[in-house]
């Protein structure tokens, strides 16, 4: 009881609680890989959860949002921190501030002692405003969809059926969705009736979806290689071992081999040997070989991360320009104002140019979605290539910058979504790993290559072109949830605008004299 009362003390304090918030904040990292510890996610939020409803005031529920944002950002980017150094403070606590009025509705909803019709709702605004936060924070200027909490749930078999309806977006819900019900439960004991009916409701309408949910038909099969060269200096030596392990897959009856990020260091127009050269390794090996080109282009200006598709007479033709790229990485925003970056962190010397449109590439009898590095965060991008008719989607990425850091694995784990989502297999290929191939279902598929690796591997892929939900019906969830706010929105703007009622006056008993007779009015 006492030590219950020193806690309530010091978090009675500005500057403690604030740290509290942050740390609670930054609990959820542990559901990401590396870790992984994805059921840790559903109870991962209610010590922020429980912080934020206690607050005095609006103010402090809004700084504890604030400061359990900060928190997050920098625990699920800390691996950032060698490149970006002060940066990443600055931007955790720009887009900390997101959950500011997240903080707020927590407090209004959960506040004191919540009715079971407020905790009820509870269970719906707070997840909502939750997608929201995701949703402003996806912009690519802002950084992208890089830990997204639905992520957490990339190795759970009944969460990537769900995805297949409603994207990562629907498995964000779900979680919080449970963290809430589970503060109340703990925490609101006139409310625990609301909060197990909403545990219960949340698994029937999470298992009906499960069972409602199209599996993935696997009408065929591919034999895709990718070649991981592992840590080297110079483009020249990576080039130089990507060959001879694509030479080792001669013979092996391969229908695609992918290359990661980066693995040509100059473009092939300005370097024709270095396209005969793979040219040569496409005949050797009877496949295409879809590489990536990270130079300075010889038909256009500027420098640009293209995904480029050889053939056995040279390149083909099919060429993809990367299209988001990564803040400060490979540009700077606004580089007239933050251009010292580049004296403080590895920030980018030069921008990189957009590419303006995404591609569907034809190689043989596959049709190859390409995204680069960054872009297997969006959601959209995956969807967007599986409408336009993709067989399979390839991730090309180098995370080499953050080898031993929990980058790679998170990295990774990201194709497993895109594939769930899409109804079509993914294959995540990088110059140093984790490179892995990943199911129509989302499912592993073979071993992965590991940090360690240098090795060209083979997988028998298989291969599936139904409509997942995801696909027909797009970001559904964020629109839920953006409905749900709106109808928040008016019904609390009507609240406010209601004039008070006001009844008759109260009578008012006649008063008495110190005889106890009524007094007479003066005339």
């Amino acid at each position: 009881m006492r030590s219950t009362r020193s806690i309530g003390r010091l978090l009675d304090s500005p500057w403690p609680r604030s740290g509290a918030a942050a740390l609670a904040g930054a609990l959820p990292v542990l559901a990401f890989p590396a870790p992984a510890l994805w059921w840790f996610a559903y109870v991962a939020l209610v010590p922020w959860i429980a912080l934020a409803r206690t607050a005095p005031t609006g103010r402090r529920a809004a700084l504890d949002g604030w400061c359990g944002g900060v928190g997050f950002m920098l625990a699920v980017h800390h691996w950032l921190l060698p490149s970006l150094h002060v940066f990443i403070f600055l931007i955790a606590a720009l887009l900390g501030a997101l959950w500011a009025p997240w903080g707020l509705l927590v407090r209004r909803f959960l506040g004191g002692t919540p009715s079971p019709g407020r905790a009820s709702a509870a269970l719906l605004v707070l997840p909502s405003a939750w997608l929201v936060v995701e949703l402003v924070r996806s912009w690519q200027g802002l950084g992208g969809p890089w830990g997204m909490l639905g992520s957490t749930q990339w190795q759970v078999g009944p969460a990537l059926r769900l995805a297949s309806v409603g994207g990562v977006w629907l498995l964000s819900f779900l979680v919080v969705a449970v963290n809430v019900a589970l503060t109340v439960l703990i925490s609101v004991r006139a409310s625990r009736v609301p909060a197990v009916a909403s545990l219960i409701a949340t698994a029937a309408a999470t298992s009906a979806a499960y069972a409602w949910a199209p599996r993935a038909d696997v009408d065929g099969r591919a034999r895709i290689a990718v070649v991981q060269p592992g840590v080297y200096d110079g483009p020249e030596q990576r080039f130089a071992r990507e060959e001879s392990l694509t030479r080792q897959l001669a013979g092996r009856n391969v229908d695609l081999i992918v290359w990661g990020e980066s693995s040509v260091g100059h473009d092939l127009g300005d370097r024709p040997d270095l396209a005969r050269r793979i040219a040569a390794l496409a005949r050797q090996t009877g496949a295409e070989i879809l590489v990536n080109v990270d130079a300075r282009r010889s038909d256009r200006p500027g420098i640009y991360k293209s995904s480029v598709l050889v053939g056995p007479d040279g390149p083909t033709g099919d060429r993809y320009d990367k299209m988001r790229l990564v803040p400060f990485g490979e540009y700077i925003p606004a580089r007239a104002l933050l251009g010292w970056a580049t004296s403080v962190g590895k920030a980018a010397g030069e921008d990189r140019h957009r590419g303006s449109e995404q591609v569907v590439m034809n190689a043989g009898r596959l049709k190859l979605g390409p995204l680069v590095c960054f872009e297997t965060a969006f959601p959209d991008m995956g969807r967007h290539l599986t409408e336009d008719g993709a067989d399979i989607l390839l991730g090309q990425s180098a995370t080499s910058s953050f080898q031993h850091s929990w980058a790679p694995e998170q990295h990774a784990s990201l194709a497993a979504l895109r594939a769930a989502e899409t109804g079509r297999p993914m294959v995540h290929a990088t110059l140093t790993g984790v490179s892995a191939v990943y199911g129509p279902d989302g499912e592993r598929v073979g071993p992965r290559l590991g940090t360690g690796a240098s090795a060209a591997r083979v997988y028998d892929v298989p291969l599936a072109h139904g409509v997942t939900p995801y696909v027909r019906h797009g970001d559904w969830p964020v629109g839920g949830a953006l409905l749900v706010l709106a109808v928040l929105g008016v019904t609390e703007g009507v609240r406010t605008l209601r004039p008070r009622r006001t009844g008759p006056e109260p009578l008012v008993p006649h008063a008495r004299t110190a005889r106890a007779s009524p007094a007479r009015p003066v005339r």
